[in-house]
């Protein structure tokens, strides 16, 4: 129910059921990224588009973000990023729902310009900018569409994208109303090491940093069970 009313307030909408008329699109926006070590890396990233035709226009925009694998081969393996049930239970909300495949995963492929380094050195900040970097390009290309809100986003994600989500709040773009955080975090591995993700002190550091900024209304969603980055560390962030 938070979460329905965030929404709401942001979209400017009433509350209207989640039974959409789900219409799905693809298209392919150019996009750039700086990688840890200074290096910018441009590519085309697919971005799976979804609205309710029925839906009052200008559709409010939700952006919604992937997360990210622990291996590289799962990372390869992803396909093309839309979580069908999500969208369609946002686009009912009256959103154009946008879910970028960001570079190096799935069909968008690419180098692995979000790589944060080994677990013991992990530096996270510029893999968190590099996702950053793509939603707003994201943002930016659908706010060229006349059917799309210039003044009403809310920017979604779950897990390496839930983090991503705190990272845009923490920028304060003009026209983002709100960010929803599902299970964010990095390092997390459920087989390798459950519920204790790596370099725990400098996570706790990137969301302190994050919220000496952060003016914008924020939600962060996790599970008793999250096996990426457990119960209580979230509660800390």
């Amino acid at each position: 129910l938070l979460a329905c009313a965030l929404l709401v307030a942001a979209s400017g909408l009433a509350a209207t059921p989640c039974a959409a008329k789900l219409i799905e699109q693809q298209r392919w926006v150019a996009a750039k990224a700086i990688d840890r070590y200074g290096k910018e890396v441009a590519r085309d990233i697919m971005v799976t588009v979804f609205y309710d035709d029925t839906a009052p226009q200008p559709y409010p925009l939700l952006i919604l973000n992937h997360g990210r694998a622990p291996q590289s081969a799962e990372r390869r393996a992803m396909g093309r990023a839309a979580y069908r049930e999500a969208s369609r239970w946002f686009a009912g909300m009256g959103f154009m729902v946008a879910v970028p495949t960001r570079i190096g995963y799935g069909v968008t492929g690419g180098e692995d310009v979000e790589d944060t380094g080994a677990c013991t050195r992990k530096d996270y900040p510029p893999g968190y900018a590099a996702a950053a970097a793509q939603t707003l390009t994201v943002l930016d290309y659908l706010r060229g569409w006349k059917e799309v809100a210039k003044d009403r986003t809310v920017i979604v994600g779950q897990s390496f994208g839930g983090t991503t989500a705190i990272t845009i709040a923490a920028m304060n773009t003009p026209g983002v109303q709100a960010t929803i955080n599902f299970a964010g975090g990095g390092g997390g591995d459920p087989k390798g090491h459950p519920g204790q993700p790596c370099a725990q002190p400098q996570l706790k550091q990137l969301f302190a940093d994050y919220g000496k900024t952060a003016r914008i209304p924020t939600l962060w969603i996790y599970s008793e069970n999250d096996l990426y980055m457990g119960p209580t560390l979230p509660r800390v962030w």
